[in-house]
């Protein structure tokens, strides 16, 4: 699949993949930054933001169509950040394709399976009728009552947009998102990828915890792993500078 991209500023390539729900959108203030040293690539996964939709959706074909890209723009030698789901699609990446990277990067996820916890997010999503609503902010009020974290909400309500004049749509595949989310919260394989590897999470984040590390150090030998504290599993909007300073820290040295 071909996926939208977005490019910004020269030299190395740093491709950034952005998590479940979200689309490049999300990380153009850090591109901004970051192309200030790198050639950087926001990739839209497929089923987010501008990227096709299908029905087929898997960790295998997310890193499929990233190698597409990669091959289109001859992309080597580059690093490769991703954020919650785009984490695990950079580490199944790094375990297929680890002469194509020099450094991997991973924030916020760990290679675990995960419970489901997007019961809320998804009866929030469902409860607003796209058909009905004529303002987004009837769309905020509705989410509201499923939802507690304003952040969570405005990051989802960035995924609405006016298809056409009176009619508003989502960015994201959301049927085919859901009938996969067993799949989106499974396991990564057990295969170890010797890339210098840095893990960043927020304090307030549950997504990788103390006795996990282990796990990530056994499939990750030459990895670190920074916390950001004061920061959730959106650790890179919670904390924007400290989450450049991190990254430029790992990524120039």
């Amino acid at each position: 699949m071909k996926l939208h991209y977005r490019e910004l500023g020269e030299g190395q390539p740093m491709v950034i993949l952005h998590g479940l729900f979200g689309f490049s959108d999300n990380w153009q203030t850090h591109a901004k930054k970051l192309a200030e040293y790198y050639h950087v690539i926001l990739v839209d996964i497929r089923n987010h933001g501008h990227s096709p939709w299908s029905d087929d959706f898997s960790y295998q074909l997310m890193v499929d169509d990233l190698k597409e890209l990669y091959d289109d723009l001859g992309l080597k030698k580059t690093i490769l950040l991703g954020h919650s789901m785009g984490g695990k699609v950079a580490m199944l990446f790094a375990q297929q394709h680890e002469d194509l990277l020099e450094k991997l990067i991973v924030v916020d996820i760990g290679a675990k399976a995960y419970p489901m916890h997007h019961q809320h997010i998804l009866a929030g999503m469902h409860a607003i009728d796209l058909d009905a609503i004529k303002v987004r902010s009837e769309a905020e009020a509705i989410l509201k009552a499923h939802i507690d974290s304003e952040g969570v909400r405005q990051f989802l309500l960035k995924n609405l947009y006016w298809k056409e004049k009176g009619q508003l749509a989502w960015r994201m595949n959301l049927s085919v998102l859901e009938r996969e989310m067993e799949n989106i919260l499974s396991r990564i394989p057990e295969q170890e990828v010797m890339l210098p590897t840095l893990f960043i999470r927020g304090e307030l984040s549950n997504y990788i915890l103390d006795e996990d590390i282990d796990e990530l150090e056994e499939l990750f030998p030459d990895s670190e792993i920074k916390t950001i504290l004061g920061a959730g599993h959106w650790v890179h909007a919670e904390a924007p500078d400290e989450f450049i300073d991190t990254v430029l820290g790992f990524c120039l040295r």
